[in-house]
């Protein structure tokens, strides 16, 4: 047993089908599935029961599961100690992100930076996009993540992720039952929503501004469970990225997916010039996202904004 095949199997287990682990794991989905039989040979035991919708892991699987993870934080605490050991890297690392961004555990990831540069002093905020954005522009931030590519001018942003937005409502709403919803359908009053300085609000509004769909926000929240609490009491309806719908906070509400032709939400990391500890940030960001379970950041696309 090696550790790819040990995060392949992590992967799996927590994704329940082998396109999302693929993906996570850096790998095609034919390479992951060839890892995993090959594992199961060598062990002489079924580790995952396959059908066309699910897979789960098996008792043998569920048995070898805190083992693989051991291995897994295992090799992650040994680059630690190297990188510690041989990088001294000092100084101050300013960041900032939007809360609940989904495609990126940012305490994660502050932790394991923490771990690698104890000597670097970090200082984090919580703050809507646009805000970060401007904070950064203006050198009071070194890094922020994002979720917003907008009014970014010349800083340099690396995409961590996009996901489609979708609509919520309460179960005994006139919507609640459909898949999907149609520009004209989609209500016009009664809408939850964030303050505009997060992401999500100015591409709602623009989005529903070019359709002629001129709704009306009567509730605006900084925080995304008072978000869901509104719309489980019936006081709106409420347009937020897909991960939003999967907390357990949203269980009893209904789920529609929008228009296709409704603009994606884009996660990115946008930072400054001249900010030392910042780089190191970013590879270790880079590291994570091939590895299950620690940073889950699916796809890292970089723009031509100073970003090699």
């Amino acid at each position: 047993m090696d550790l790819r095949q040990m995060q392949y199997v992590v992967a799996l287990a927590d994704e329940r089908q082998f396109t999302r682990a693929a993906a996570l794991s850096g790998v095609s989905q034919s390479g992951l599935s060839a890892a995993i039989r090959t594992l199961e040979d060598e062990l002489g035991t079924a580790l995952f029961d396959r059908s066309p919708r699910l897979v789960q892991p098996t008792d043998a699987g569920l048995a070898l599961l805190p083992f693989a993870r051991g291995m897994l934080a295992q090799a992650t605490a040994a680059r630690d100690a190297v990188v510690q050991a041989t990088q001294r890297l000092s100084g101050t690392l300013r960041v900032g992100a939007e809360q609940c961004l989904g495609v990126v555990d940012v305490s994660t990831l502050l932790e394991r930076f923490h771990r690698r540069f104890p000597q670097v002093e970090v200082h984090f905020e919580q703050a809507g996009s646009h805000d970060l954005v401007g904070r950064v522009r203006d050198g009071e931030l070194d890094l922020a993540f994002v979720a917003t590519t907008e009014h970014l001018g010349a800083l340099a942003a690396t995409e961590l992720g996009r996901e489609p937005l979708v609509l919520l409502v309460k179960p005994d709403h006139p919507l609640a039952g459909r898949a999907a919803v149609d520009w004209a359908d989609l209500p016009t009053s009664a809408f939850i929503d964030f303050v505009p300085s997060w992401g999500v609000r100015p591409l709602t509004d623009a989005a529903c501004a070019a359709r002629g769909v001129h709704r009306r926000v009567r509730f605006s929240v900084g925080d995304v469970h008072a978000l869901l609490d509104l719309v489980n009491r019936g006081l709106g309806t409420a347009i937020v990225p897909r991960h939003v719908a999967a907390k357990p906070e949203a269980a009893g509400l209904s789920v529609l997916a929008m228009p296709a032709d409704t603009p994606e939400w884009v996660v990115s990391v946008v930072t400054s010039a001249g900010s030392s500890p910042a780089p190191h940030l970013l590879e270790l960001l880079e590291l994570d996202a091939a590895q299950p379970g620690s940073v889950e950041t699916a796809n890292v696309r970089r723009n031509g904004n100073g970003v090699p």
